[in-house]
């Protein structure tokens, strides 16, 4: 991109990033933009909001509430769910009803944006793209509205007329957006934007020591248990019983259960295991790891990718997270556990080929895209500088 033309894109340009708390991931990417420009670009004005704050109670609990419910105690209903929204047709019945609901539901939320006066919208959820690609078709919107899809895989939710463009993970996505009728120039491969963290390099040695590691040897990161494996610290467990010379990272987050289980299981096996609370520096973590072991969401593997670290993913989401398996899977850079025994056989099998786990590391770097933030954001501001440039003349 030429500094020229992102500095005119730049000049008194708001842009406003709207996510939804359907899971972390959409929220971490919009996140990701919103920081690359106040750490890249100074003189950007970027606001992030959550669309659902502004939405009504009833509409909050459809889409942050109830969609985590479903996945978590009834995936098979969720890939039923999935399925049958992917082939509904845009003008059927149900999705009538379902525009109907939500333009009235977020009313506040248009409301917010006409106070706001956004030069760019970028959403990383469907639910706002859809509201506003209605709103331009109404004349009440204005400014162009950009769309970043999330995983690698496209919904039929995620296809809207009126944007000004779409931003996909991969080139599979791509293609499958000219396949839904969005025209080819409209479409940028920039990735899925990541922290700015993920992108720089990191000392492993520092990293390691400071979580009482040896940089020297092997380190695998456990990040989340749940369905398939179990509790972190039985997973744990069973991995440290496996012959080797390695050590194991395990994020538990804000499980204080887990953590404080993680922890009397360190006592056993001391500098073997380092169990780590919440924190917003996981790309230290993945700097001191030769392996992530991890849900397959799409902002999660971004970040691996982005760090160059091959996968073992487990407990696939049905649909958008087992499109997101298959890509990996496919492109060499992770292997699929649906259960501890198979994780347990997946981890002999690495320690004992470490030419393989070197490879997979090498496709993950290929396939990595850490500054996918810069790219989005560089696209979007280019377009406003052309834009204005036009209007000018």
């Amino acid at each position: 991109m030429r500094e020229g033309d992102i500095q005119r894109g730049l000049a008194g340009k708001k842009i406003l990033v709207l996510s939804v708390p359907a899971g972390a991931g959409h929220t971490r990417v919009a996140e990701a933009i919103r920081t690359c420009a106040a750490e890249e670009y100074g003189d950007a004005r970027v606001v992030h909001l959550d669309a659902m704050a502004f939405g009504t109670p009833c509409l909050r609990k459809v889409y942050t509430d109830f969609y985590l419910c479903l996945v978590k105690r009834a995936p098979g209903l969720w890939r039923h769910v999935y399925r049958l929204t992917d082939q509904a047709r845009p003008d059927g019945w149900f999705n009538r009803l379902r525009r109907w609901i939500e333009g009235r539901d977020c009313r506040p939320l248009l409301a917010q944006i006409a106070t706001l006066k956004p030069d760019v919208v970028v959403c990383t959820h469907f639910q706002p793209a859809e509201l506003l690609s209605r709103q331009i078709a109404a004349g009440a919107l204005h400014c162009p509205v950009w769309v970043q899809v999330t995983d690698f895989d496209l919904h039929r939710m995620w296809v809207h007329p009126h944007m000004a463009g779409y931003f996909a993970g991969n080139d599979e996505v791509a293609f499958r957006m000219r396949e839904q009728g969005i025209p080819a120039g409209a479409i940028h491969v920039a990735g899925i934007p990541t922290m700015p963290a993920f992108s720089r390099r990191h000392d492993r040695a520092e990293c390691a020591r400071a979580l009482g590691l040896d940089p020297s040897l092997t380190t695998f990161l456990l990040m989340g248990g749940g369905a398939g494996l179990g509790d972190l610290s039985r997973v744990a467990q069973r991995l440290l019983a496996i012959p080797g010379d390695f050590q194991l990272i395990v994020l538990a987050g804000k499980n204080l259960a887990e953590l404080s289980a993680l922890h009397v299981l360190a006592e056993r096996f001391p500098g073997r295991l380092a169990p780590q609370g919440y924190t917003d520096q996981v790309e230290r973590l993945m700097a001191c790891a030769d392996l992530v072991v991890t849900k397959p969401g799409g902002s999660t593997l971004a970040e691996c990718l982005a760090m160059g670290l091959p996968m073992i993913l487990h407990a696939p989401i049905p649909g958008q997270e087992e499109h997101n398996a298959n890509f990996l899977l496919e492109q060499g850079a992770a292997l699929k556990a649906s259960d501890l025994p198979t994780l347990d056989y997946r981890i002999r099998y690495l320690m004992a080929r470490p030419a393989k786990l070197k490879e997979m590391a090498g496709r993950a770097r290929t396939l990595g895209r850490p500054h996918a933030a810069r790219q989005v954001l560089e696209t979007v501001l280019v377009r406003s500088g052309q834009e204005s440039e036009e209007a000018y003349a």
